[in-house]
């Protein structure tokens, strides 16, 4: 299968909130992909989504690492923090992503 028809699949996946073959779908598609940050940002969501919050951290922080601009990933990562019961940690990135969103988070 084609790395696009891949993540079609997965993406259908993820809108079918079937999370978990969401990610292992995209984790074919970024080893194929590894620069794509749209697709690494579609793999933390199915992460989070599928109560995977070690690898949406992990998968999170990457793109942090490559676009520390990207405020939707700011924002699901203090979401994630959240979840791990961390919100002290969260909390710096919940308002950095509050304000690159011009404070409507």
């Amino acid at each position: 299968m084609a790395v696009h028809d891949e993540y079609r699949l997965a993406n259908f996946y993820f809108e079918s909130k079937a999370y978990s073959d969401a990610a292992r779908m995209l984790e074919g598609v970024l080893a194929e992909e590894p620069a794509n940050l749209s697709v690494r940002l579609l793999l933390a969501r199915s992460y989070f989504h599928s109560a995977q919050l070690g690898r949406a951290e992990a998968e999170l922080r990457r793109i942090l690492d490559l676009d520390p601009a990207e405020d939707y990933a700011r924002l699901m990562l203090g979401r994630t923090l959240e979840r791990q019961g961390r919100a002290e940690e969260a909390r710096p990135h919940l308002r950095l992503a509050a304000a690159m969103a011009g404070g409507e988070l």
